[in-house]
């Protein structure tokens, strides 16, 4: 059985909409895309080859999805760590409207994704199952408790709009630390494990 981790950029803000580029989601107007870029440095590089290292199989949003697809396909350097193992291994990409996708070992969910994902979870073995990005994706699984871990990537900027990663009305959930980072740029990389509902209590104050 595999676990099912979620790596993403986020802003100090939480705000995780179109890191990459301009064009990368501009949907709900929003302008602000590519905010990672000044920041990405060989830290993040490193980082990001150690979290393709561990990967067996991918589970996308649509969005996600298609812009991976646009891209990965056409790089067939064979020391790529990423374009080797997004070229290679399953993917599993969360759609009602993709019926026959191009990108080779491409399976499409459509119905029950909670049921779903939990049996890829169960028969994925020798590494782990990765969400990359996939915000819509990953909310909806988060109300499911079904990922294990999050690799967040918290650029230093603020945005004031755009899609975030946890959203009001989620699920209060405590987590565990179990790595942290920071990069030449600033870039400050936590990885956390839910640990289940977060608590709550009162601080005292000396009289």
């Amino acid at each position: 059985m595999a676990k099912l981790t979620l790596t993403t950029f986020l802003t100090l803000d939480g705000v995780m909409q179109g890191p990459g580029g301009p064009e990368e989601d501009t949907s709900d107007g929003f302008g602000y895309g590519g905010w990672l870029v000044p920041f990405a440095d060989e830290g993040m590089g490193r980082f990001m080859s150690e979290v393709f290292d561990r990967s067996a199989a991918f589970l996308l949003g649509r969005r996600t999805y298609d812009i991976f697809a646009a891209h990965w396909p056409r790089v067939t350097d064979p020391d790529d760590p990423v374009a080797r193992c997004l070229n290679t291994y399953p993917k599993y990409v969360v759609s009602t409207t993709l019926e026959q996708p191009d990108w080779r070992n491409t399976s499409v969910v459509s119905t029950d994704v909670p049921a779903e994902v939990a049996r890829i979870k169960q028969r994925t073995e020798g590494g782990e199952l990765q969400i990359h990005g996939s915000g819509g994706l990953a909310r909806s699984l988060m109300e499911h408790d079904l990922i294990d871990e999050y690799n967040l990537l918290v650029f230093p900027v603020v945005l004031g709009r755009g899609r975030r990663l946890f959203p009001d009305g989620g699920l209060p959930t405590a987590f565990e630390q179990t790595g942290a980072r920071t990069t030449f740029t600033g870039i400050s990389i936590h990885t956390y494990r839910p640990v289940g509902r977060a608590r709550f209590g009162t601080v005292a104050l000396d009289a």
